[in-house]
């Protein structure tokens, strides 16, 4: 059985990596939300809240898909996809937000604030607030806004306000920075709904928790179809939440190899791509410790992705436990190879994935043909490509 070592009752640690590198003030804000968090997560009554609001209003549970015209073309495993695509608003953050909301109201929080970067989380947290009356603030980077301009007007239709953010690179990280920067002025009533698996503890953990009833239902699901396990789950890593949640459900079968795939962008050259497991080195970004990009003077790097959803400069800290005690492997997909996995999986199974999700497509098309057709691949499919069909369509790649 796999285990991996850390301390989340206390200092929110996976072996060296997280923690809790904030000041003081907020470090009292953040141990607040872990009491609410560590009080509710076993709560009869909340989880049957939250079982229901699964149900009945993302959709749950979301189904797996054998894709046998790809795995046909590619020969070799047979891919199945997990269909978070499928999700109400069309990924996987739904699992996060409607869980994290949840928790906000139950602690008496009037107001959500939030980052985004492709606009799912945004448009998960937006809709969520709605549905429980909370006020709602998003936090994004300029250049976000303008090439996801669909999921902005989303936001904006279920009552949140877009704040745009024009500093640095106007991406992920810098809507981060002014999201914190905001919680940190309104801590006694708003409530942070971080959207990826990382951050200062306990918001690791509390993603992770949320996010893990994708790797729990795939595993259900494809011992019933098949009745047996696959040989490989495959996710995408920006921040990590999706790959973090689908890994969940099989990081204890070690015979399952568990593979990220980070984004290559258009090169490795510096400011080109955000493979940031794979290419950086450890330092604290965030209130937290992980692998992370830096430039000469040790700051965070800029990065590059075809995705806004994956163009930030760390990794969730249980990404890089994982990768340090060669639990999980971590692969980088480049911009071409993205798009090309997003048209032919568009081609073949008439399923259009999200950029982001695209990149786990095409490690599997890589590996497939090297392996056995009684051998199964599992992508996490953790979003639809509907928001970023303007932006491939207007040549914005």
């Amino acid at each position: 059985m796999f285990i991996p070592t850390h301390n989340t009752k206390t200092t929110g640690f996976f072996g060296s990596y997280g923690g809790q590198f904030v000041p003081e003030n907020c470090k009292r804000s953040l141990n607040h939300i872990f009491e609410g968090f560590e009080r509710f997560k076993d709560d009869p009554d909340f989880l049957s809240e939250l079982h229901d609001l699964h149900r009945h209003y993302t959709g749950r549970p979301s189904p797996i898909f054998h894709c046998k015209n790809l795995s046909k073309y590619l020969g070799g495993a047979q891919i199945y996809i997990k269909r978070e695509d499928l999700n109400h608003l069309g990924s996987h953050k739904i699992n996060n937000t409607l869980g994290q909301i949840l928790l906000a109201k139950r602690m008496g929080k009037s107001r959500t604030i939030a980052e985004t970067g492709a606009g799912q989380h945004g448009v998960a947290t937006a809709a969520t607030s709605a549905l429980m009356g909370l006020e709602c603030s998003i936090f994004m980077g300029s250049k976000d806004i303008e090439r996801q301009k669909l999921n902005v007007f989303r936001m904006e239709m279920m009552g949140a306000n877009v704040v745009p953010v024009d500093q640095g690179q106007c991406t992920l990280k810098e809507a981060v920075d002014a999201a914190l920067s905001e919680w940190l002025k309104n801590m006694e009533n708003s409530f942070y709904v971080l959207g990826s698996a990382v951050g200062p503890h306990p918001y690791p953990t509390i993603v992770r928790y949320f996010q893990k009833i994708i790797g729990e239902e795939a595993r259900a699901q494809l011992m019933e179809e098949t009745g047996q396990l696959p040989a490989v789950a495959i996710a995408c890593v920006g921040g990590g939440s999706n790959a973090i949640g689908l890994f969940a459900g099989f990081v204890d079968d070690i015979e399952v190899q568990l593979m990220g795939v980070e984004p290559g962008g258009k090169s490795l050259a510096y400011g080109q791509h955000a493979a940031s497991i794979t290419l950086g080195e450890p330092g604290v970004l965030h209130g937290f410790n992980s692998y992370m990009l830096k430039n000469e003077l040790g700051e965070a790097a800029e990065v590059h992705s075809i995705s806004a959803g994956l163009d930030y400069p760390s990794v969730g800290p249980e990404h890089a436990l994982l990768k340090d005690i060669g639990r999980a492997q971590y692969f980088i997909a480049n911009d071409q190879e993205a798009l090309s996995a997003f048209y032919l999986l568009s081609k073949t199974e008439g399923i259009i994935p999200a950029l982001e999700s695209a990149h786990a497509v095409a490690h599997a098309i890589r590996i497939a043909p090297t392996m056995t057709k009684d051998q199964i691949i599992l992508v996490n499919l953790s979003g639809r490509g509907d928001k970023d069909v303007q932006q491939i369509s207007n040549g914005e790649v």
